[in-house]
């Protein structure tokens, strides 16, 4: 079920981007998309180097982190306590927001250049 939201949400954001180039200039679009872009690149790049060595650290800790953690970190999660996850939350969130911002920029920045 979640799979096909995803997609729907996917689909619905390149009409709502296609729509957007109809209605701003294409370069004004290729702009601010690359803009969006760049911001999301900087955003979830630091969010997300803060979250891993927060997570790093919580779990060095406790005992050694386990082999590739880095690889599905969400799934040690279960392991930390209330204040170490309380700390990391607000780095995971922005890592997330960065990550989404890099999308939207992207796809905005594609569509305004296939309506060059």
């Amino acid at each position: 079920m979640i799979e096909s939201l995803f997609v729907l949400g996917g689909l619905a954001a390149v009409g709502l981007f296609g729509l957007a180039a109809v209605w701003l200039t294409p370069h004004l679009l290729v702009e601010l998309g690359l803009g969006a872009l760049g911001a999301g690149f900087v955003i979830g790049l630091l969010a997300g180097l803060r979250y891993h060595v927060l997570l790093y650290r919580s779990l060095a800790a406790r005992s050694a982190p386990p082999p590739h953690w880095w690889i599905s970190p969400v799934e040690h999660h279960a392991r930390l306590n209330r204040a170490d996850l309380a700390r990391m939350t607000p780095w995971f969130v922005a890592g997330a927001i960065g990550f989404c911002l890099s999308c939207g920029g992207g796809l905005a920045a594609i569509a305004g250049l296939l309506s060059i």
